[in-house]
């Protein structure tokens, strides 16, 4: 049998056959331009926050008190510099996709970028109540440092808390590369634009789905598999769809859903309502209410001393 080799002739003719798939504007081509952020640099930006939501739990750097405030500063300054220059790549793109010429982008994105790290100390409140939250509901937890070390949905969470800031100051791309790191991290998806209160727990959490305009209240707890996602997609006259609609659900204050729950569309599941697993919801529930499916017939059955199988 004649082995194959990669001439230069085949090299040249490859490379020809794969330059043509270029041609004209797909939506997978981003040629003659370099304003488009740089998914590397915006993970590495998340993982120096995490240094500073986390200090110490990364393990990168040895912090003590005597030198907390000079690892902060250091990493302040760093990711203030390299988020500013992505942010303005994604405010760029914009223009360019929008045919603006304002020339604003960089000092928007040095705002965006400013605006995040003021909210820091926020953000860092937020997340020591979402690890008690995982302390408190689930008797498995022997530490708060186990859950931050280890539990998928703080992770989850404290990406979701960065990406937020940005998705507020309508940075583009950043805030969903961002969650969609922490998704594939984790199982865990949420959409930057959802808006959640203090002491949320996701328990285990694979599965999670929580779409852009959901709202959760304080207290809420849920389990994996649950979807806070939308009911249908309204079009307009050209049958393009219709965006920017709220279309998720709202959950109220300690609200519990059990697993694989499924709350669909722009609807309310009342102050301390009890969701039940597997269930289907597309209709508003009242405060305190408890929403469960309907208990199917259960067959048990015994073995047979010969194989087989006897219903009892």
């Amino acid at each position: 049998m004649q082995e194959a080799h990669l001439t230069d002739n085949k090299i040249r003719q490859l490379v020809g056959e794969i330059a043509r798939t270029y041609e004209g504007d797909t939506g997978i081509n981003f040629i003659d331009v370099s304003n488009l952020p740089v998914r590397d640099k915006i993970l590495e930006v998340l993982d120096l926050l995490t240094e500073i939501l986390f200090p110490g739990y990364t393990g990168k750097r040895t912090v003590t008190r005597s030198n907390v405030e000079f690892i902060v500063i250091d990493i302040l300054y760093h990711v203030y510099t390299e988020l500013s220059e992505q942010i303005e790549r994604a405010y760029k793109y914009q223009c360019r996709m929008q045919n603006c010429d304002t020339g604003d982008c960089r000092r928007m994105a040095e705002d965006a970028a400013l605006h995040l790290l003021m909210q820091l100390p926020r953000i860092r409140d937020l997340l020591k109540g979402d690890v008690g939250a995982a302390f408190d509901g689930d008797p498995a937890a022997k530490s708060y440092e186990e859950i931050v070390i280890s539990y998928p949905c703080i992770t989850a969470i404290a990406t979701y808390r960065i990406a937020h800031e940005l998705y507020l100051k309508a940075v583009p791309l950043i805030p969903r590369i961002m969650g969609e790191c922490a998704h594939s991290r984790t199982g865990i998806d949420i959409h930057p634009g959802a808006r959640i209160g203090r002491n949320f727990f996701i328990d285990h959490g694979t599965g999670v789905v929580i779409g852009e305009t959901t709202v959760i209240g304080n207290n809420v707890k849920i389990y994996q598999g649950t979807t806070l996602g939308a009911m249908s997609f309204p079009k307009d006259e050209r049958g393009r769809v219709i965006k920017g609609r709220k279309r998720h659900p709202t959950i109220e204050d300690d609200v519990t859903i059990y697993a694989e729950a499924t709350i669909l569309g722009d609807i309310t599941v009342g102050r301390g309502a009890t969701i039940g697993g597997n269930v289907w919801v597309k209709q508003p529930v009242p405060a305190g209410y408890t929403v469960t499916s309907a208990h199917p017939d259960l067959v048990c059955r015994t073995p047979r001393t010969e194989g087989g199988m006897y219903e009892i």
